[in-house]
């Protein structure tokens, strides 16, 4: 059992997190139950995928849950994106939050890699 906190991946994909809600306190109300909580569902899943992954016993189940996040990160990317095109967010805002989930992408990857 690996302590998830410790993992840079779990990390960035936490900052990335608390940023999505940060900025989608800011959507208009009527999105409350539509994209706010879309965006907000798959962030929260990204670290929690890695933390579940990390209370299995094996490698191959780590990267089964590491698999898993990175499919969320990528939903992210896309509502980040459609975010910015009903201009919920700003063009920097969405560019900020674009360079995070990538990164917790290309690490998710690569951390994956390494186990299987």
């Amino acid at each position: 059992m690996r302590d998830f906190k410790q993992l840079k991946v779990w990390q960035k994909a936490h900052r990335l997190t608390l940023a999505v809600y940060e900025n989608t306190a800011r959507f208009p109300g009527d999105e409350r139950f539509g994209l706010t909580i879309q965006l907000r569902r798959a962030t929260v899943s990204i670290p929690s995928n890695i933390a579940e992954g990390c209370g299995r016993t094996g490698d191959r189940e780590l990267a089964h849950f590491l698999s898993l996040a990175a499919g969320s990160a990528c939903e992210v990317e896309y509502q980040i994106l459609l975010a910015r095109d009903l201009a919920y967010i700003s063009t920097e805002q969405h560019r900020q939050l674009d360079e995070q989930v990538n990164e917790v992408k290309r690490m998710l990857y690569s951390f994956r890699q390494r186990l299987v």
